[in-house]
């Protein structure tokens, strides 16, 4: 893996070739932030903001090649065990981020949404997250929603909740439970499920995200840490799903 010294973005090159079929849906676990600072004697926080450099022109790019979502895996529910230090600064992270990307979001038709619960969040990311969802509402081009205080074990809890709650007042019978439904309680209902999951940093392990909404995705795991996560990166993902045989459990047709 080549490592660079600087906090500046490569050049953004365009796709090589047109790559079809493409995914609907790609998922990313934005890893490696942290060890790539402390590769480059630097503190954690330095591969945090450089990370939040890669998201705008990773964002433009899938909203160009016409994916319909794009999720991103910002902050886990496990991430709270961090040092304060470091939760203080994401937290501001996601502030500036919201208040310097939301009018880029909407020119470009680009709808905002985030995932996972908002207990426990400061009210100022909230206010943000707010005025961002509501400012894009109404855009008809790519959906960017952001794993924010997420975790898929806590997601699945909330929608069983839920529906027991409905159940309870009468308003659900037992018998209506099906996979479509229980999906709607999802955080990320009326989403199609992702078609690729992209983890950088080489960990391969699916780190408590969307455990229902990937049992089909394609899996691509790349050595590369997400500061150097560039768009030459995300077409050798994109290639990678291209060339895959789906068969969703069939047999390939001869």
């Amino acid at each position: 893996m080549s490592s660079t010294n600087t906090s500046e973005p490569s050049p953004i090159p365009n796709p090589p070739s047109p790559i079809s079929p493409l995914p609907r849906h790609v998922a990313i676990i934005m890893d490696g932030n942290g060890r790539w600072a402390q590769a480059q004697g630097k503190d954690r926080t330095f591969g945090h903001r450089t990370g939040g450099e890669r998201i705008r022109p990773l964002v433009t790019e899938c909203a160009e090649l016409g994916l319909e979502v794009l999720t991103l895996y910002s902050f886990s529910t496990e991430n709270w065990t961090r040092s304060q230090d470091e939760i203080d600064f994401l937290m501001g992270l996601y502030v500036e981020y919201l208040i310097a990307e939301r009018g880029e979001l909407h020119k470009n038709n680009i709808r905002f949404v985030q995932i996972g619960r908002r207990e426990g969040l400061p009210q100022q990311v909230l206010d943000e997250l707010d005025q961002t969802v509501e400012l894009t509402k109404d855009n008809t081009g790519l959906t960017l929603a952001l794993a924010l205080n997420y975790g898929s074990r806590t997601e699945i809890t909330d929608a069983v909740r839920a529906i027991a709650h409905k159940i309870k007042d009468g308003s659900l019978h037992p018998d209506a439970i099906d996979e479509k439904l229980f999906s709607n309680h999802l955080y990320t209902a009326g989403l199609p499920d992702p078609d690729l999951l992209i983890r950088t940093a080489g960990e391969m392990r699916l780190s408590n995200y969307l455990l229902w909404q990937i049992s089909y995705a394609e899996l691509y795991v790349t050595d590369v840490r997400w500061p150097e996560f560039d768009l030459p990166e995300l077409h050798k993902a994109l290639q990678a799903f291209a060339s895959r045989k789906r068969r969703f459990g069939g047999v390939a047709a001869e």
